[in-house]
């Protein structure tokens, strides 16, 4: 299984390409980075799936989240 991957996403508010490194060695993470180009918060969730060897990203605005 990759622990340490880079990934490119696009900015939920201003849709700027940003690359954000990935540490996927703590299994299931839930973090923000901050948009370098409109300084928002991006809101990052990280799925380590064991069963399929694959990491699964999850991207949204802060606002968009659902409770």
């Amino acid at each position: 299984m990759i622990d340490y991957i880079s990934k490119r996403i696009v900015c939920p508010h201003c849709g700027h390409h940003t690359r954000v490194e990935l540490d996927a060695s703590q299994g299931d993470q839930e973090f923000y980075e901050d948009c370098m180009a409109c300084c928002n918060p991006i809101h990052l969730r990280l799925h380590r799936d064991e069963v399929r060897d694959c990491l699964q990203l999850f991207v949204d605005a802060d606002d968009e989240q659902m409770f």
